[in-house]
């Protein structure tokens, strides 16, 4: 009997055998932390299209983001650009909290958009506590504070953060000078102090993730920390006696609460504006800011901002502008064409002479021919027919200035990126240089120095020096005078490289030899300092690539050539080749 009663049991019982080991299906996933974005915006619009993008790149699920946003104080269009994009993102967020105040437009007692009384930075204390505030009440894992005009470039910053499991950390944000947002060292009094630590850190000698007195401008706080709960941006703390101002005071209650604040560099995370000058204007801010951020621009964000036009002028006491620029490099041409626009400088776009495409009959019959005695100081090479092409390009702007009698002309190569108020500089330059009415023949803006500590400061002129050898033509301003000795010193038929030709015009090149070819070296050339251009790579850069020294030689079509030999491009002090005078050599 109790074997058929069995039978009977196991026919209601599962398909698997009820003997065998149960299965389970495997735990889902964790979910990621909860994240505040804070957003703090005013007079922003200048950076709002980047900022805001660079916010929704972030590789990090958005339904587990709640966005706060506050705008006040506004004398531009800020809350319409910021409602606008909480309008339409909203619904990707989990959650989305909105603070906008339309009047008044300044503060008590500001002087501009750019001074900070104690109304403001009482203000901002306030919002950012609000904001604080808010993501302890939602329970919130994490709050990102991240002001607008920094971009946050690499999409995995804010998962890299979270990684690094600290209380309050922040991503070192680089910027076009020695500025970033951390301190190494602060006073007793609660003021910056410069330490030892900095610059390797600065600079990226050292990477790790760092315990520093001060972060701010982008920080995340983990609100799941223990000693969290005491922090405060406002009110500030009872023993609080440094000055009254928002990090400072951050910095203070993490301090009072034994919260140590870290910086992380141990990747590239992205920019940020070095702060503007108590006298600036909101329109010194849009052009500092496009001239930090245009190289990590993204192709689409470019786009975007190219149907923002702006009055479009030559810069005054310049004439003609030209850029050179290859047709088989767009590229180049969209980025800096996109820059001048947003510089609101007109440029006439020159067609360069492609070295590449040339074979050397064809450069022949032009009437090249080589400098005796010339090799590339580095490689021993000789003349490429990228460097042909590229000393062709300059030559025929020289020559078209001859032939309209222009005034003066500004060139620019296509791989540059312009320092913060270029505009405003170039314009300062030509003034005084026209009040202490200089013979000048060329004055360099963009180029490499060789030996920056022989040149020479200009009388009545600020940041003008006496050239002395350099490398590169990344920019510079020629006169009509200038362009006819170069046309009268015949280079065509005695070529060498357009940035080893110039130094021997004003001669100041290290090789005699070569100069004893041009008896006329009569050029007066001076140079920016500190120089207004840079070049957007170097040699060795992961987006490098040369036009001129990745070509074939000027004379044989079978003679490839590459970077690797030459120093010139490589990033810092010119390496002295062995061909040059001894005595030249000890000076260096």
């Amino acid at each position: 009997m109790i074997l058929p009663f069995l039978l009977l049991f196991a026919s209601f019982l599962p398909a698997k055998s009820y003997f065998s080991e149960e299965k389970y299906p495997e735990e889902s996933r964790m979910q990621p932390p909860t994240v505040v974005i804070a957003i703090l915006a005013r007079n922003s619009a200048y950076s709002l299209p980047y900022y805001l993008g660079a916010l929704e790149r972030l590789n990090y699920p958005k339904h587990r983001i709640s966005l706060w946003a506050a705008t006040d104080h506004n004398s531009d269009n800020t809350t319409a650009i910021l409602k606008e994009w909480l309008t339409v993102v909203q619904k990707f967020y989990h959650y989305v909290e909105w603070r906008p105040m339309e009047k008044p437009t300044s503060y008590a007692g500001e002087l501009g958009p750019k001074h900070w009384p104690n109304s403001r930075y009482e203000y901002v204390m306030k919002l950012k506590q609000a904001a604080l505030n808010f993501a302890r009440k939602r329970w919130a894992d994490y709050i990102l504070y991240a002001d607008t005009d920094n971009i946050l470039t690499n999409p995995d910053t804010l998962n890299l953060l979270i990684a690094e499991n600290k209380s309050v950390v922040a991503p070192m944000l680089h910027s076009q000078g020695a500025y970033s947002n951390y301190w190494c060292g602060i006073t007793p009094q609660g003021y910056y102090r410069r330490t030892a630590e900095y610059f390797p850190t600065r600079q990226r000698h050292r990477l790790g993730c760092f315990p520093v007195p001060m972060v701010h401008s982008t920080v995340l706080l983990d609100l799941r920390k223990e000693g969290m709960k005491n922090l405060a941006f406002f009110p500030p703390h009872e023993d609080y006696s440094w000055p009254y101002d928002d990090i400072i005071v951050f910095a203070f209650s993490c301090r009072a609460a034994g919260v140590q604040m870290y910086l992380c560099n141990k990747e590239r995370y992205g920019f940020l504006n070095v702060p503007a000058k108590p006298h600036h204007t909101l329109e010194d801010d849009r052009l500092n800011f496009v001239h930090v951020h245009l190289e990590s621009m993204s192709e689409s964000t470019r786009k975007a901002r190219t149907s923002v036009k702006y009055q479009i002028s030559s810069l005054p006491d310049i004439g003609s502008i030209y850029l050179i620029n290859l047709r088989r490099r767009p590229d180049r041409r969209e980025r800096m064409l996109f820059s001048l626009n947003e510089l609101e400088i007109d440029v006439k776009v020159v067609d360069a002479v492609d070295g590449n495409a040339l074979n050397s009959s064809d450069i022949k019959l032009l009437g090249v021919d080589l400098l005796p005695g010339y090799y590339d100081p580095f490689s021993g090479r000789t003349l490429t027919k990228g460097e042909v092409g590229c000393f062709l390009s300059h030559f025929f702007i020289w020559k078209e200035m001859v032939d309209l009698q222009m005034d003066k002309a500004m060139i620019f190569e296509d791989d540059v990126r312009f320092q913060a108020n270029f505009k405003r500089r170039v314009i300062r330059l030509m003034e005084e240089v026209e009040q202490a009415e200089l013979d000048w023949d060329i004055i360099y803006v963009g180029r490499k120095q060789v030996n920056p500590s022989k040149e020479e400061p200009v009388e009545n002129v600020q940041n003008l020096v006496f050239a002395d050898y350099s490398y590169w033509t990344l920019s510079y301003i020629i006169s009509l005078q200038g362009a006819q000795k170069l046309l009268n010193a015949e280079p065509l038929s005695k070529m060498l490289p357009v940035d080893e030709f110039l130094p021997i015009m004003y001669d100041k090149h290290p090789n005699e030899d070569y100069m004893s070819h041009f008896p006329n070296r009569n050029l007066q050339a001076f140079s920016t300092r500190p120089l207004l251009v840079q070049p957007c790579h170097y040699a060795g850069d992961t987006e490098w690539v040369s036009d001129t020294e990745t070509s074939t030689l000027w004379d044989d079509d079978s003679v490839r050539t590459d970077w690797r030999g030459s120093h010139k491009t490589l990033k810092g002090s010119a390496q002295v080749p062995e061909m040059l005078s001894s005595a030249y050599r000890d000076e260096l």
